[in-house]
């Protein structure tokens, strides 16, 4: 299904309500829009889709502007330097926004936070000294600055990914300004502005850049595809906060093609993915993964060549009127995108949420309830658990939490029992259907059976009327030539009937032979 547009002479304060459900629409706009870009970074807040940056036949730009999803206008958003910023330090930081690509923003509070991305000037506020800074826009007043950081500072990388989980930002991989892949990981605390380095265990995704990352419970980082420099993926990685520990779970649902250059957002356990591509091709479906269940879905397929099929464009969640959107922006396909589309979503039923959990999460859950039972039967004092946070500091966990756990696991078997008793059910539909297509198979091969054997006796008549064609083609040569014949005897007759006639008349103007006799005698 492709998507629609709104007409102009709506009533715009009423479009969100007149949309159909996982249906991509483009919004009409009302005056003047921003240049079409790519490899921008985007976010929404109070109603407003902000972008900033990118790029566009090779020039990085620098503007901010907002969207407001009410009265479907844009407008720029005039910047002030901070007026507390350093003013002895690098000219570079007294810039206002530099012009930047590939970058990430995050709404924090009542700023929009960058971090990362690529420019042009080596002395840009995003990479000064070669480290990661974090420039800041405050809504409120229009100021912007960069904010000061301490701890381990991650060099500075462009396509990277950056998610929010509580009052912390999480950065993985991306590439580096000499073009080096990475997939590190590392936190920023956004209430020390202080940064560290994640040492997780097991096997890490591959080095990688323009891929997507979504966070999941607050406690499972998630990653999807990306690129290396010659290598396109489209696999899923799981990093569990709690444990520091990389898995790669199986997936199932829709085969997903590899992919860089998407966009994607979370929204409650759903993931949706946009747009990418692989440098040849553009992904013209949308994505959405269940977190909670690993199944891949595809809400909908767009026709090739449309904008949202485009790598670098940015997908954002808004809610209003108390309805869930998606809000996609920009992109390049061999072609610029500046049109704003939005879907409007499904209202999901949130009473029974999943709990996902990766292979390290689920054997120390059983764990946990195993050693419960051996206490409880030996009637022994049941130890506090050491739980390492994700701070790394230790928490004493009382035995009430213990029971509330064991009480969360329990109404999990029963959803996990209802999903089976579901999957079951589907598997015996599934086994109906594949009973009448092996039906229809078995059918079908008959019928064609059929029509091959009449296609071999008609092929045997058709070699037949061949032969015959090539044996009147024959004949009628020969009676050409025969008929050529009969034109030169005819002629041949004809001229020896004028020199008989010819000859005849001079006999009888000399007196003939009898003249000839009588005058010798």
């Amino acid at each position: 299904m492709g998507a629609e547009e709104i007409k102009k002479d709506m009533d715009i304060t009423s479009w969100p309500s007149d949309l159909a459900y996982e249906q991509w629409v483009a919004l009409p706009v009302f005056g003047a829009r921003p240049s079409a870009r790519y490899k921008h970074a985007a976010a929404v807040a109070d109603e407003k889709l902000y972008i900033t940056g990118g790029s566009r036949n090779g020039r990085y730009l620098s503007d901010i502007q907002a969207f407001d999803l009410r009265s479907l206008t844009w407008s720029s958003l005039k910047l002030e330097i901070d007026p507390s910023a350093d003013k002895s330090e690098d000219s570079g930081l007294q810039e206002v926004l530099p012009g930047i690509s590939d970058h990430s923003m995050i709404k924090w509070e009542y700023k929009l936070l960058l971090l990362g991305g690529h420019s042009k000037k080596s002395s840009d506020a995003m990479i000064v000294n070669a480290l990661l800074v974090v420039h800041f826009i405050n809504l409120e007043t229009h100021v912007c600055g960069v904010l000061e950081t301490s701890g381990k500072i991650p060099v500075a990388r462009g396509g990277h990914s950056v998610t929010l989980v509580g009052s912390k930002l999480i950065v993985f991989g991306g590439e580096d300004r000499s073009r080096k892949l990475l997939n590190d990981v590392h936190v920023l605390d956004l209430q020390t502005m202080t940064w560290s380095v994640v040492e997780a265990m097991q096997t890490p995704p591959a080095p990688r850049f323009d891929h997507s990352a979504a966070v999941h419970s607050e406690r499972y980082l998630l990653i999807f595809g990306g690129c290396s420099h010659s290598i396109f993926f489209n696999d899923l990685h799981v990093l569990d906060l709690h444990t520091m520990e990389w898995s790669q779970p199986q997936v199932q649902g829709d085969l997903v093609s590899p992919r860089a250059g998407h966009a994607g957002i979370s929204i409650d356990e759903m993931w949706y993915i946009v747009g990418g591509g692989d440098n040849n091709n553009g992904c013209p479906e949308t994505l959405a993964l269940n977190m909670s269940k690993l199944v891949w879905s595809t809400l909908t397929t767009l026709k090739e060549r449309h904008p949202l099929a485009s790598e670098g464009l940015s997908i954002c969640s808004a809610i209003i009127d108390g309805g869930k959107y998606l809000v996609a922006f920009g992109g390049y396909n061999g072609k610029y995108n500046n049109e704003v589309f939005v879907m409007k979503l499904k209202p999901r039923d949130l009473s029974h949420p999943k709990i996902f959990q990766s292979p390290a999460a689920a054997a120390a859950a059983a764990s946990v309830t195993a050693a419960y039972a051996l206490a409880k039967s030996e009637n022994l004092d049941f130890p506090q658990i050491i739980d390492l946070n994700f701070n790394g500091v230790e928490n004493n966990v009382p035995k009430k939490d213990i029971n509330l756990e064991i009480n969360a696991i329990k109404e999990e078997k029963v959803v996990l029992e209802s999903s089976i008793d579901e999957a079951r059910a589907e598997n015996s539909r599934l086994r109906e259907k594949i009973e009448e297509l092996k039906s229809n198979h078995t059918e079908l091969s008959k019928e064609l059976q059929s029509v091959q054997s009449q296609l071999i006796s008609e092929r045997s008549r058709c070699f037949k009327l061949e032969a015959q064609i090539a044996e009147l083609q024959k004949m009628l040569e020969s009676l050409e030539s025969i008929e050529n014949e009969v034109q030169i005897l005819r002629r041949q007759k004809s001229a020896l009937e004028q020199e008989m006639e010819v000859s005849s008349t001079q006999q009888q103007g000399s007196g003939g032979v009898w003249r000839w006799i009588a005058g010798g005698t």
